[in-house]
Formats: structure tokens, sequence, C-alpha cells
């Protein structure tokens, strides 16, 4: 009997896993460079939604971790809004905690996440970058869901996905 409860439970699971039960992923931020060339992070969470997990994390290309060396955190939930700023500077209301070097670096892969706070619809914000991806921007474009894009697509972009 305890076989086949275990048995249904692994179905079940399964089932779950399959479907699609997990937060989806959404293209509602980005990575530019501002008029000097330093990075800037470009947030579009959905409306006033309750968000955490706010963080950029950075680590060598070549490892599968989830390791940080070059990023920061930002601890609790806070309500979504737009937000524009220096990559390694959020805004200080955030109290973001700082990690590792605080500097794009070459050989590092980056990950700028979010996700929604509330169990109703769970979805995260994302983009991953590599300092190549920022460096080939033309002016007034975003590297944003793994390409290169006007700021005006993005904005439509992230719009039609909430």
């Amino acid at each position: 009997m305890r076989r086949a409860g275990v048995a249904v439970a692994g179905a079940v699971g399964g089932v779950l896993l399959l479907s699609g039960c997990g937060a989806e992923l959404l293209p509602l931020a980005a990575v530019r460079l501002d008029a000097s060339g330093a990075p800037q992070a470009v947030l579009r969470p959905c409306g006033d939604d309750l968000i955490h997990g706010l963080s950029l994390t950075g680590a060598p290309a070549e490892e599968d971790s989830d390791r940080n060396l070059s990023g920061w955190k930002v601890p609790g939930e806070r309500h979504g809004s737009d937000a524009e700023f220096p990559l390694f500077e959020p805004p200080a209301a955030w109290r973001a905690q700082a990690v590792g070097q605080q500097r794009v670096i070459p050989t590092y892969s980056y990950r700028l996440a979010f996700g929604k706070g509330e169990s109703d619809y769970e979805y995260t914000g994302l983009v991953t970058f590599r300092a190549a991806d920022l460096a080939a921007l033309e002016p007034g474009h975003v590297w944003a869901d793994g390409r290169a894009m006007s700021l005006g697509e993005f904005e439509e972009l992230a719009e039609d996905s909430c």
C-alpha cells in the first residue's frame, strides 16, 4: 500500500512538473549603456506587483553554479515600479547588499532578475548577458530577451508580457 502511495505521489509530481506550474520567465528586465558608456539596469515589473529576489549575479561563464562573484541582492519584498539605475548602484532605499566586484567582468555571465512575490500568478523578470552583449549595443538600444532591441521595442515587449 505504501508503494502505491509513493507511485501516485511521483506521478502527480511529474504531471505538475511537465504542466509548467513553475514561475514563467518574462522579459521584464533589460540592460543598456548610458551616454557615458556606463551599464544601466532597466526593470519593468507588472504594475504594482509585490516583487522579491531583486538581484544581479555574476560568475565566470564556464561555471554552472549559483555563485555570485560580482553583483548585489536586495533583501525582502517591495512593491514594483519601473526603475532605471546604474547597474551596480541600485536605489539606496532598496538597501541592496553588494557581492564581490562591482563592475562588469568580461569573462562573467550576468543575470539581472526579480520575482513576483504573490501567489496568484508567478513570474520571474529576467535578463542574462555578458560584457560583449553590452559592448555591441547601439545607442538607444537595450539587451533583453537574449537580443539587442530599441528601448521602445523592449517597453512594448514588457507591456505585452504582463
